[in-house]
């Protein structure tokens, strides 16, 4: 081979070479972690104290000292935490003060992440979203239940939290998903309404979205999520604790009912998951919804049809999709949210699509005083979307459903 020949072969295989390189470059799978995504996100979670808002800072006080805010906040804007404090009690029997990683029982926060376990399956082909619960459980007595309608709350099941209640006389004893579904298919509940007839909120829904996720994967649903939701993300301090393997929760942080006189000890409804279970904290829920916009857990379509309105809109704004409730506002404003109350947690979880804003609070005294967080919304430009969310059917104030 003459020197004249070396040069053009040389060159097309470097030129080859950087093809392959840079289509590799392109289609790198978003959910495989990089060292350079670790880095990315240890930025996201930056925070100088001496360069907090102070707005909100003062808004935070006061809403601690004058309605008793106890728990984690904080709030990001642009990939930039703005203000973030960890303020009271982590369990007051032992006066033990929250730290900001102090991990929190999420409460139905839990069932955005179960939403996004199922659309990670129907993308893989393993789940669809008209298939019928029967097809994984043949026993459930119930015709004409989809995956669907199961995410959307349209299914019209009971609610197993009161169901259970009379019937498991083991009470010492935690349930499983399965321990659920096997009494659900002995029996037989009377459903709420007829399938696809009506929104109504429920746990049962995504307790047996979770059921389901086990039984196709073959994973537990704990096993599940740290694979392929909570690693993805980045997330290091999030964890599926249920009362069926942790006779004890092993977290710091104890929830208090109303008063501090009232420690809520864990029971055997802490053991169903997928409704509730996951514990988490704020910079673990900053690097979830990270992931969510950068593609790591989810497609944009699968996560466009998460954030769309899959009922009827309750006062022209207020709707929820799979897993996330949602503000739809003109000119396109979305703001997808979950709220979460359970056993002495009360929170809330924001994410203000258009304005790249989030707001956490997570609570460990339930005493309402997340129902005054309107100037905080009006200080961020974000809808007010407390006010009036919680007057639809299916909306139950005052209860467990969140």
């Amino acid at each position: 081979m003459t020197y004249r020949t070396i040069l053009p072969v040389a060159f097309l295989a470097t030129f080859l070479f950087n093809a392959c390189s840079h289509a590799e470059k392109k289609t790198a799978d978003p959910k495989v972690r990089t060292v350079n995504d670790d880095k990315a996100d240890s930025l996201l979670l930056v925070y100088n104290p001496a360069k907090g808002d102070k707005w909100i800072a003062g808004f935070v006080q006061n809403l601690h000292k004058k309605y008793g805010f106890n728990g984690n906040m904080l709030v990001a804007k642009d990939g930039k935490i703005l203000y973030e404090k960890a303020i009271g009690w982590a369990d007051y029997l032992h006066r033990d003060s929250l730290k900001i990683n102090s991990e929190f029982e999420l409460a139905s926060i839990t069932k955005t992440f179960t939403g996004v376990a199922v659309l990670q399956l129907i993308e893989a082909g393993k789940i669809k979203l008209t298939d019928n619960v029967k097809k994984f459980y043949p026993n459930f007595p119930y015709e004409g239940i989809t995956v669907k309608l199961l995410l959307t709350h349209r299914s019209g099941m009971m609610n197993y939290v009161y169901f259970t209640d009379g019937i498991w006389k083991e009470k010492r004893k935690p349930m499983s998903n399965t321990d659920v579904m096997n009494l659900i298919a002995e029996h037989k509940p009377a459903r709420y309404a007829a399938p696809d007839t009506r929104f109504h909120y429920n746990n049962s829904n995504f307790m047996v979205l979770a059921a389901i996720i086990e039984k196709v994967t073959g994973k537990t649903y704990a096993d599940y999520m740290m694979e392929h939701v909570f690693k993805p993300s980045g997330m290091k301090h999030t964890h599926v604790y249920s009362t069926t393997v942790y006779p004890k929760i092993p977290v710091d942080v104890v929830g208090h009912d109303r008063t501090w006189r009232y420690s809520v000890v864990q029971n055997f409804l802490d053991g169903p998951v997928g409704d509730k279970g996951i514990y988490s904290t704020v910079h673990d829920l900053v690097l979830y919804d990270n992931a969510l916009k950068k593609g790591r857990l989810l497609k944009k379509a699968s996560l466009d049809s998460a954030y769309t309105g899959h009922n009827k809109a309750i006062n022209g704004h207020f709707n929820y999709g799979y897993g996330w409730r949602m503000f739809d506002g003109e000119n396109g404003r979305k703001v997808v949210y979950h709220t979460g109350w359970w056993h002495g947690f009360r929170h809330i979880y924001v994410r203000d699509i258009q304005k790249n804003i989030v707001i956490i609070f997570l609570g460990n005294l339930t005493n309402g005083s997340l129902m005054h967080l309107d100037e905080l919304y009006r200080h961020l430009g974000v809808p007010v979307i407390r006010k009036g969310a919680y007057t639809g059917t299916g909306s139950m104030p005052g209860s467990d459903e969140d």
